[in-house]
């Protein structure tokens, strides 16, 4: 016979843990079943109506879901933007560098763009270049603040460089010296590339500019000679006089009677020379020639071309040495502009960036002692022969000499005249390459953000 009350109290004891297993599998049913109810709730029913677990599982999935979806877009945006690249903007970036340019400036309306088709300017060669060698987008071209393009000096019509130096930003592709130059013609050449630093600024990070200018000496002569007589030699005495009235220039003055828009009171009208003077002269096809050079922080428009046009005019008798000294003062002096053909920059100066940024194992200095054979080969290739050629063509000196009567160095200069010159200055300036910028004193030890130049 069997005992029925031990086997109920087995069965009994093995039903516990079965409820027990069977409550919590009914609970998680019941949980996913919220969480089915709760997909399928009115969209206008809040979320804090839904069970929190329900709520934390939608969240995790809308999450992964969102996830997933920016990962699809941001994977096409990248697919695009690489289609649509060039070859050379996927394969290099872009570097912040400086080019060493030389040019002569015969036919040309100066350096800086002028944005009308009859001016073409040294930049309206060398950017489309830019763009042609694959250093630049083509969008770069049309808009020159893109790549932070900055030069360190305006040079005006017809004014030629040795030394100009460009900072912007490009591709870094192989050979781009010789690949931009392929796009150049022969009379614009970069003849040199060095990596800066990012915040590097040509312009503001000029301490100094050395600009010279080619004349025939018979421009010293005294006025009674022949002005064509190629027969005529200075002489060193002749040289020394000459040097003599250069050297009123040195130092700190107020240059405001050497251009034209500003007052005798602008701060900007005070500029620094740290020299000038007129090299040994040369013979060239029978006439005798020399070359003045000046070194200075900055120039404004017209500057070197009326104080060499002061001094023609003081050593050839027209007006006494003491004009030099009243042109420092408030009242405006008559001083003659010498022709722009024989100007040319030969160098600009960046001691303070090579002081400290030079020898820091990242960047070279800004000195282009490897490039001195090429800038010489290039000013006698294509800068002095330019220049001597015009003016036994054109006779700019001979024709300006022969003004110089006309020009009353006792008196100041008339309102009318005055008015006149800025007429013509103004002119040139919506032009596009005669503009007037600002400039300030020299400064030995750091970069002068403030500090601007017109040449």
């Amino acid at each position: 016979m069997i005992k029925l009350r031990p086997l109920l109290s087995t069965l009994s004891s093995v039903r516990m843990p079965l409820v027990a297993n069977n409550k919590r599998w009914s609970d998680k049913c019941k949980h996913l079943r919220c969480f089915q109810t709760a997909g399928k709730m009115n969209p206008e029913q809040h979320p804090n109506d839904r069970p929190s677990g329900a709520n934390e599982l939608l969240k995790r999935g809308a999450e992964s879901e969102g996830n997933a979806e920016d990962a699809a877009i941001h994977a096409e945006k990248k697919q695009k933007v690489c289609e649509d690249q060039p070859r050379n903007e996927k394969k290099f970036s872009q570097r912040k560098v400086v080019l060493l340019l030389a040019y002569s400036g015969k036919g040309y309306y100066g350096m800086q763009r002028t944005g009308c088709s009859q001016f073409t300017a040294i930049e309206d060669e060398l950017v489309p270049a830019l763009v042609k060698s694959g250093c630049i987008p083509e969008n770069h071209g049309q808009d020159m603040k893109s790549m932070s393009f900055q030069r360190c000096a305006r040079t005006d019509k017809g004014v030629s460089a040795a030394g100009q130096v460009v900072s912007l930003k490009l591709w870094l592709i192989d050979d781009a010296v010789d690949k931009i130059n392929a796009q150049l013609p022969e009379q614009i050449r970069v003849l040199g590339l060095r990596r800066v630093t990012a915040s590097f600024d040509s312009r503001k990070c000029c301490d100094a500019r050395t600009y010279s200018y080619l004349l025939p000496t018979i421009a010293f002569a005294p006025k009674d000679l022949v002005h064509n007589d190629t027969s005529y030699r200075l002489g060193s005495e002749g040289l020394q006089r000459v040097n003599q009235l250069f050297s009123h220039f040195k130092g700190s003055h107020n240059f405001y009677n050497f251009t034209s828009q500003k007052a005798w009171q602008d701060d900007s009208a005070r500029r620094y020379i740290m020299d000038m003077a007129c090299d040994e002269p040369f013979v060239h096809d029978d006439a005798e020639f020399s070359v003045v050079k000046v070194t200075g922080q900055s120039f404004m428009m017209h500057q070197i071309r009326k104080m060499v046009g002061l001094v023609i005019t003081v050593a050839k008798g027209y007006a006494g040495e003491e004009v030099m000294e009243r042109c420092w003062g408030e009242k405006r002096v008559d001083i003659p502009k010498a022709p722009g053909l024989g100007l040319v920059l030969e160098r600009v100066h960046f001691p303070n960036y090579n002081r400290r940024f030079g020898g820091d194992g990242l960047h070279e200095p800004l000195d282009w002692s490897r490039e001195e054979g090429a800038i010489a080969a290039f000013k006698e290739r294509h800068i002095y022969p330019a220049i001597l050629r015009t003016e036994r063509e054109e006779r700019a000196m001979e024709a300006w000499m022969s003004m110089l009567p006309n020009h009353d160095f006792q008196s100041t200069i008339s309102k009318a005249e005055h008015g006149k010159d800025v007429l013509q200055n103004g002119c040139h300036a919506s032009a596009g390459w005669a503009l007037h910028i600002d400039g300030g004193e020299f400064l030995p030890h750091h970069c002068k953000a403030s500090t601007k130049s017109d040449l």
